[in-house]
């Protein structure tokens, strides 16, 4: 988790970060980067305090993850050629809860799967 935000903190002291020439498509690939970027962040943020009750550790890491998005943008604001967007932070937000709702619905499938594996 250390590791992955280092890596967000990384690509955000990168001026004039882009990914394809044309605009339409720049945007496109980094605004989906930013889902994925902070979904990845946030299942690792569960992983790492998941240990205690599993809803409390969603919420906490929905919590976390949206808090580190609103400071990297923070961050972006110190460097050349970034800005930050409360926009991006939605995204992140997004991105985030995404990954943990899908995570939070695997643990059930997985949870019912398990309990009747057991009955049988």
């Amino acid at each position: 988790m250390i590791v992955w935000a280092a890596v967000i903190f990384a690509l955000s002291a990168t001026p004039n970060l882009r990914f394809a020439q044309t605009e339409t498509v720049d945007f496109i690939v980094r605004k989906a980067g930013h889902m994925a970027v902070f979904g990845i962040f946030a299942i690792l943020l569960w992983r790492a305090i998941s240990l205690s009750r599993r809803r409390w550790a969603i919420l906490f890491s929905f919590g976390l993850t949206v808090a580190y998005a609103a400071s990297d943008e923070f961050h972006q604001s110190f460097i050349v050629g970034r800005h930050p967007s409360p926009v991006d932070v939605s995204i992140d937000a997004t991105g985030a809860l995404i990954a943990l709702a899908a995570l939070a619905i695997w643990l059930q499938y997985w949870a019912r799967r398990t309990a009747s594996a057991g009955s049988t």
